[in-house]
């Protein structure tokens, strides 16, 4: 009985040192991704008299409000036919409109598009005749008509299902610029960490053609590229991608991507500019595996665990010349890094062909504090005459950024 009972508690000295050395390496930065915010940012936003009050520090000549509250995890941002602003909320299932009548910066409401959604995150629209709008659940692609008078989406209509359940749940939704705007792209992540997936469908980029209904591969080996974006000069699709977890601080990078049809982008083998991710695969080669033969590298790396997330182009009409084409990020935050890194906004200095040309400097910055984390940035939109808004699934808000056309 002694020696059952002694190799009993062997195993749960074990069990408990094994614990306690994943959370010493991988959990010990989580908490501001999961604890309660130390104060409601809505709040010191309000009540603020000009940036030099706020929390959030922001370049000369910007300034934060907020636009809409009240959401749970708002997401995926975009504009409805007749310019009202419209978020996809994963946790309630519900897309909302946020009609702002009198113009004074604020939403009026939030209005219901359509409820008891299975985790719906992408949108995108479509009219010709009518306008139609198109919704990506965490289990099946969508498409409603759009009362653009009451705000409301009806007949819904499924057109392909997706694969559901797995770590990455989000599927976002991108037209393709002309000449192939009749193809919808559809980002699936993966179903894990890491690992070679049974589902054909997952760690890629789909495109649904809306009219002959043919759902193809788009670009594959992308574990988890959650937005995407077109390039404004040259309509090629951009994507942020997380890098995969367990491997440390540092790596592997998360990643910027300029996905091309056809190409692989490495995930579960390679990561990065082509690095071999010998911790998972284990077999011997000939050649190289992540040879640029075989896999396309990434176009921008980013530090680990960043969890870059919405992504958008500046425009020329509004804002300084010198950022034109620059291109701006959300970091959602981390919460398997030592140190917490992320939660903000971020400008890559690119030229008109997509060449980054700068440094990356921090845009916005102060979600993230010594107490603990105020907000996670999610989504990005950008107008031209000065305007952004982004939405904050942490603080349950959607921000309207405004530049005031100072010289910088």
């Amino acid at each position: 009985m002694k020696k059952i009972l002694w190799a009993i508690g062997v195993v749960i000295l074990i069990g408990a040192i094994w614990a306690s050395a994943v959370y010493w390496y991988h959990l010990r930065g989580v908490g501001p991704a999961i604890k309660p915010a130390p104060y409601n940012i809505v709040d010191v936003i309000e009540e603020a008299e000009n940036n030099t009050d706020l929390p959030l520090v922001l370049p000369d000549g910007f300034s934060i409000s907020v636009f809409a509250q009240g959401f749970t995890k708002p997401r995926v941002l975009t504009f409805d036919p007749v310019g009202n602003l419209v978020v996809s909320d994963t946790t309630t299932g519900t897309v909302y409109a946020m009609p702002d009548k009198n113009g004074d910066g604020v939403a009026d409401e939030n209005i219901p598009i359509v409820t008891r959604l299975n985790r719906p995150h992408g949108l995108a629209w479509r009219c010709i005749d009518e306008c139609e709008l198109y919704i990506a659940e965490s289990d099946q692609l969508a498409i409603y008509d759009y009362d653009k008078a009451n705000l409301k989406a009806a007949n819904k209509r499924k057109l392909v299902d997706l694969p559901s359940g797995g770590n990455h749940y989000t599927r976002t939704l991108l037209f393709r610029p002309s000449p192939n705007e009749n193809e919808l792209l559809i980002s699936i992540g993966s179903s894990c960490n890491v690992c070679n997936e049974e589902d054909s469908r997952r760690a890629k980029t789909l495109s649904y053609n809306v009219e002959t209904k043919e759902l193809k591969d788009f670009g594959t080996g992308l574990r988890n590229a959650v937005f995407m974006q077109i390039h404004p000069v040259t309509g090629e699709i951009w994507v942020t991608e997380m890098g995969r977890d367990l491997l440390g601080d540092d790596i592997p990078p998360d990643e910027i991507n300029i996905v091309r049809e056809g190409n692989n982008y490495g995930w579960p083998t390679c990561y990065g500019k082509n690095i071999h991710d010998i911790s998972f695969d284990k077999n011997t080669y000939i050649r190289a595996p992540c040879d640029d033969l075989f896999e396309t590298p990434s176009h921008i790396d980013i530090q680990a665990h960043s969890a870059p997330l919405g992504l958008a182009f500046i425009p020329e009409e509004g804002w300084p010349e010198s950022w034109w084409y620059d291109l701006i990020v959300a970091y959602h935050g981390s919460w398997n890094r030592t140190e917490p890194t992320g939660y903000k906004l971020v400008r890559f200095p690119l030229d008109a062909s997509g060449k980054q040309t700068g440094e990356v400097e921090d845009l916005i910055s102060g979600w993230l504090t010594a107490k603990g984390a105020l907000g996670r940035p999610v989504d990005v939109l950008i107008l031209p005459g000065g305007v952004m808004y982004i939405s904050d699934d942490k603080a349950g808000v959607i921000y309207k950024v405004t530049y005031n056309n100072p010289p910088l």
